[in-house]
């Protein structure tokens, strides 16, 4: 909402913000609606006693029963106003519970499917833990097969990484050329790290016995090693096949950073294409150039 302020008349637009995450707690921005107004994690936790994922998934099938509510709300809007839907972040939602894609479809018979695109956030941080951010990768690949909307991968928090460390992943060309560059997989105690708490630990009193347990404690921790990492690459070899999975950088403190995110989500969407040049915007574009 801030940073479209910056922007020039062409590219300024009206945004309003909306949140569908039951569980949310506080914004550092205006909310146009808000979810919790129909339903929320907490009041269904006090009147259901029901734990907090339990509740969640109440909540969202809840407004699936109620979907008049959504519509009457984005119907409100004209066909130029930009609307950021902030989901829950569970991707079991999306995935093993359908209920994002449920709504979705919905949203796609109210006329709004060619307009929209989804946008997975991945915490930049990851990038210095190579299995978190393979799996970070693997789960936007998850949402995006499962939403069938135009995709944009975001990698958040830019500004709390090493710009040196963040330019090395994105220019890695493959998901096994990352996983090979953040992890020393060539030595045996590199793969064995994941499982050193498996093996436990030795002393020189230990009996015959103990020392055998020992050993099959330390084999069956390296074959478990070696699973773990055949597995890992596996998943990079699907995402490298695909090749479906990319990140925008996202700095907040950066203001190119965000156009260049917004930019991404525009092409996705085609937004602006069919919109009609309004008369403010062709006197603000006469006056700059005047």
């Amino acid at each position: 909402q801030e940073h479209v302020q910056t922007l020039g008349p062409r590219n300024r637009r009206r945004i309003h913000v909306v949140n569908l995450d039951p569980a949310a707690e506080h914004f550092r921005y205006d909310v146009a609606f808000d979810i919790r107004e129909l339903i929320s994690v907490d009041d269904v936790m006090e009147e259901l006693q029901l734990g907090p994922n339990g509740s969640l998934v109440y909540c969202m099938e809840y407004l699936l029963e109620n979907m008049d509510w959504l519509q009457d709300h984005l119907d409100s809007y004209d066909d130029d106003e930009y609307l950021i839907i902030d989901c829950p972040g569970q991707i079991e939602l999306y995935t093993h519970i359908p209920v994002m894609n449920k709504i979705i479809d919905q949203m796609r018979m109210w006329g709004y499917g060619e307009s929209m695109v989804s946008v997975f956030v991945v915490d930049a941080t990851f990038v210095t833990d190579p299995a978190k951010f393979i799996s970070g990768s693997l789960l936007a690949l998850s949402a995006m097969i499962a939403m069938q909307l135009p995709h944009v991968n975001v990698l958040s928090k830019c500004d709390l990484v090493e710009e040196a460390s963040m330019d090395r992943v994105l220019e890695m060309e493959s998901a096994i050329q990352l996983w090979d560059m953040l992890g020393d997989h060539s030595s045996e105690s590199a793969s064995l790290q994941p499982y050193n708490h498996l093996v436990p630990a030795t002393n020189n009193s230990t009996t015959a016995a103990a020392t055998n347990n020992d050993n099959k404690a330390q084999i069956s921790a390296q074959q478990r090693a070696r699973k773990w990492s055949r597995l890992t690459e596996s998943i990079c070899s699907l995402l490298d096949d695909y090749s479906m999975v990319g990140f925008v950088p996202l700095n907040i403190n950066d203001e190119d950073s965000i156009t260049h995110v917004l930019a991404t989500v525009d092409h996705a969407t085609q937004y602006g294409e069919d919109l009609e040049v309004r008369g403010a915007d062709y006197d603000d574009d006469v006056g700059e150039e005047s």
